[in-house]
């Protein structure tokens, strides 16, 4: 028996329907082009819904990303309604819906989980089979992950349509899976952490039975794939929750699977923090900022601490810090290149002014960010603030004194005069 067949529902059920005197979503909320893609599925005699995480944000009175569609249409008739529908994906067939250069809305046809006897009888098909075995709207949203990320929107009568409890959960302020949270936590691991953040970026809890399913299952995360951990962690920093979520991740015995033995002190957990609130006010995240910041505690403890250690050394022990999670997450040596220097250029900073090199590493155009997470990090040890204010002034200065000094001429090379080719001496005869 597949397991997966636990999270189908034995009997359609009955969904609660909330009609449009009853929750707050308008259509003048709704991306317009996503209005005309409603409205074409529902006048060819389709069902047209809004889905997925854009009806959650609508109804908390959060901006959505995106719109997503769902429908009953398969992707070939979506095509066939829109000149400027493209069909992409192998596995999961979907339709985008091309309008200009920068918009684009996602159609997704309802699906559902085979039937063990609809399987094929090679294994290796079963997984692409799976996932394009179309079916009803009940059945599409007991596929979905969380309860709150399966409302629809219907277009046709703007009510709110709930098969799973994703509205009691979303009064209750609370994340939970649908179906049991092993099943779907084997199913696909990334959605430990993906519960993790939407708690942190929604500021609700996680009920007991997905705390549950995350501690008993938290080893399988490290079977997932490296490239696509690696781009759920700069999600984190992206959405400003790195701090809340891999503190979480911690308690809930999951980090240490996430980032291959990585345990995390309170110091790290404050740097964290407020790197999510440069975050959240304007300034973008790097990978190298987000990769320096995360190791810098452990950097910083293994650091000689004798005064006029060789720099060679302080390399030395950055490259070891940062080698592990670099190699397994095929980090481009250019932004492991990036986090070390600033790893090394806190430790130059620390040691203090009048150090050999002082001027050189006041010209380097990384110094401005070596200071600024130099700042953050004396902040969270508080201590160093006034060695950081000196730099700060000596680095100012240094700017002003790069903008004062005269533009060099250019190298222009002595020109000759052009030499006339020798003439080839005739070959005596014979």
């Amino acid at each position: 028996m597949n397991p997966d067949h636990e999270n189908i529902p034995r009997q359609p059920a009955a969904p609660v329907i909330l009609p449009r005197s009853e929750h707050t979503i308008s259509r003048k909320q709704i991306d317009e082009n996503t209005l005309k893609v409603l409205y074409r599925l529902r006048s060819h005699g389709h069902k047209a819904y809004l889905v997925g995480g854009s009806v959650r944000d609508l109804l908390l009175g959060r901006t959505p990303k995106d719109f997503d569609v769902g429908t009953d249409a398969t992707p070939n008739q979506v095509k066939k309604l829109f000149r400027n529908c493209f069909l992409v994906g192998r596995r999961f067939r979907l339709a985008h819906v091309r309008f200009g250069r920068d918009s684009l809305v996602e159609v997704a046809t309802f699906r559902r989980l085979p039937r063990e006897d609809e399987l094929p009888e090679n294994p290796d098909d079963h997984f692409f089979f799976a996932e394009n075995v179309f079916g009803t709207p009940c059945e599409d949203a007991f596929r979905r992950d969380f309860t709150i990320n399966a409302l629809f929107y219907d277009i046709a009568d703007f009510s709110i349509i709930d098969y799973v409890g994703g509205l009691e959960d979303l009064r209750a302020h609370r994340i939970r899976v649908i179906g049991k949270p092993e099943v779907r936590f084997t199913e696909d691991p990334v959605r430990m952490l993906r519960a993790i953040e939407f708690a942190a970026r929604l500021g609700f809890s996680l009920d007991e039975q997905t705390r549950e399913g995350i501690y008993a299952r938290a080893p399988l995360i490290a079977e997932a794939a490296p490239a696509r951990i690696r781009e759920e962690l700069m999600e984190l920093f992206r959405h400003r929750v790195a701090a809340d979520v891999l503190r979480q991740a911690q308690s809930l015995g999951l980090l240490s699977y996430l980032l291959a033995g990585f345990e995390a002190d309170n110091n790290t957990f404050d740097l964290l923090s407020l790197i999510d609130a440069r975050t959240a006010s304007g300034q973008p995240i790097e990978e190298h900022l987000a990769l320096a910041a995360l190791y810098l505690s452990r950097f910083w403890r293994a650091c000689p601490q004798e005064d006029g250690a060789p720099i060679t050394e302080v390399v030395r022990i950055a490259n070891l810090v940062l080698s592990p999670h670099c190699g397994y997450f095929h980090v481009a040596h250019g932004i492991r290149h990036l986090a070390r220097e600033l790893l090394v250029g806190c430790y130059r900073l620390a040691r203090g002014r009048g150090k050999r090199g002082e001027q050189r590493l006041l010209r380097h155009p990384l110094t401005p960010q070596v200071l600024e997470l130099f700042m953050l990090w004396t902040k969270v040890l508080g201590e160093g603030q006034e060695l950081g204010a000196s730099w700060q002034k000596a680095l100012a200065k240094a700017a002003e004194q790069e903008e004062a000094r005269p533009a060099e001429a250019p190298n222009r090379r002595r020109r000759g005069r052009r030499r006339k080719p020798r003439k080839a001496k005739p070959k005596s005869e014979v």
